[in-house]
């Protein structure tokens, strides 16, 4: 098997960051992968593919140039042997259900995002047929890509796309006397909500803490002057390289979001000992425990956000307590062999449904995991 692993960009942040422990899984169970950008944004994501040994094609064009990234990409697949293509993300996908049928390559879509543009929705779901297994990249967005894209059960399958990392660093417990740090990572666009923090800072109670919010974005301009408006501090601290390195620097994770799919930034908190509070989206609310691991609320609610943030702050010394449970809970539940596992069954599900011999979507789900 040659997989062309077909992405949108290799942009940094959470849609590039799992590809290389993806296709390690893919490569491991005897598939040779290679990775596919349509078009190379920040190019942040491109070390670590390159470092993975994944040799990534990034074609040098635009985001709405679609006839172009489709030639392109056809090129590209004839050129290299591809005999089964994996796509990412909305764009992608759509190139690939397109050109798949038409160069007789069978095509696995992942699907990640919980909200998706008007016109791709309607695209995917006329395309829906021509791919051979949809992949959603947990429980929420599996359902949703059931619903709102009418994939059948039988080639509807689930691969949590995350893995706890047992040695990450673990945050430092909150000391008496100091500031509680409440920190979250993400890119600085509407769909976060952090115009949404901001207007809950305002309203809180508590003023000992301090906020950072880790990412870049068109946004920061105008959440700047939102915080100075409110009256808070934020420290804007743009993107940073090394996640882990700014998770274990605080004591409670916030995630305001508007919408999201798996949303990686929240587990791997959650993975570095930290309680967190997160808007009742994606797989946010399977994910976090109520009380035990951290909060889950409304979003776009800032009256609700700031409740529960001055909850956490009235006892600091517990928030060490709920974030060990938060670890132990993500080392259990999306273990790294819970990971592999699933990965290899999809694997075989493609391999059996292109040998022709019956094949079930059930062993490739994860829908125990």
């Amino acid at each position: 098997m040659r997989i062309a692993y077909v992405i949108n960009s290799v942009e940094g942040g959470g849609a590039a960051q799992p590809v290389p422990a993806i296709t390690r899984v893919l490569r491991d169970a005897g598939a040779q992968v290679r990775v596919f950008a349509l078009t190379p944004r920040d190019r942040r994501g491109l070390p670590a593919m390159v470092e993975a040994g994944l040799d990534p094609a990034v074609r040098e064009g635009g985001l709405t140039d679609h006839l172009a990234a489709a030639l392109w990409l056809r090129r590209q697949l004839l050129d290299w042997g591809a005999t089964h293509i994996w796509t990412s993300l909305s764009r992608a996908t759509i190139l690939g259900l397109i050109l798949g049928p038409m160069l007789g390559l069978p095509v696995v879509s992942w699907q990640h995002a919980a909200f998706l543009k008007p016109w791709n929705r309607r695209l995917m779901r006329l395309l829906e047929s021509r791919a051979m297994l949809w992949v959603g990249d947990s429980q929420s967005v599996a359902a949703l890509t059931a619903k709102r894209l009418a994939v059948p059960q039988d080639r509807l399958a689930c691969w949590p796309i995350f893995a706890a990392d047992p040695v990450m660093p673990q945050s430092r417990p909150w000391q008496p006397g100091e500031p509680v740090r409440i920190g979250t990572l993400g890119r600085l666009h509407p769909v976060k909500g952090y115009d949404v923090l901001i207007a809950a800072l305002a309203r809180m109670d508590s003023r000992a803490f301090t906020l950072s919010i880790a990412g870049d974005g068109a946004e920061r301009d105008h959440l700047e002057r939102l915080a100075r408006q409110a009256g808070v501090e934020v420290h804007f601290t743009g993107y940073t390289d090394d996640p882990h390195a700014f998770l274990a620097g605080l004591h409670l994770y916030v995630q305001p979001s508007r919408s999201e799919g798996f949303c990686i930034a929240a587990h791997e908190a959650l993975t570095a000992g930290l309680p967190v509070v997160a808007s009742a989206v994606g797989e946010l609310p399977f994910s976090i425990r109520q009380g035990e691991t951290g909060v889950i609320v409304p979003p776009g609610n800032p009256e609700a956000l700031a409740s529960a943030l001055d909850a956490m702050l009235a006892d600091p010394a517990r928030l060490q307590i709920m974030g060990g449970a938060a670890r132990r809970d993500m080392l259990n539940r999306f273990s790294q062999d819970r990971f592999v596992a699933n990965g290899t069954a999809i694997l075989n599900y493609i391999r059996q449904a292109r040998a022709g011999r019956p094949a079930s979507t059930r062993a490739a789900t994860g829908r125990s995991a």
